[in-house]
């Protein structure tokens, strides 16, 4: 009884995840829009506020490490301080 439960559950949770609109967004009524940045030439569109910024989404470097290389001599890699007690 309880497989039927978990089943019957899983399934009616499958069918709403399923049911999401694919509509493009438009604002609230009566509600403005973002200010324009400063030196743009327009607003940006909706599509383009979604659309996350080089800073928020950095490439990946997956250059590897072909040769390995003794580290050099580190003038900040100091010993700690001692404080008096």
């Amino acid at each position: 009884m309880k497989m039927r439960t978990l089943a019957g559950l899983g399934l009616m949770a499958l069918a709403l995840t399923a049911c999401g609109g694919r509509q493009p967004l438009k604002p609230v009524k009566d509600q403005r829009l973002p200010a324009v940045p400063v030196g743009a030439p327009t607003a940006p569109t909706a599509a383009q506020l979604m659309q996350p910024s080089i800073q928020a989404r950095p490439e990946r470097n997956v250059e590897l490490l072909t040769q390995s290389k003794k580290r050099g001599d580190d003038n900040f890699d100091l010993p700690p301080e001692k404080r008096p007690q």
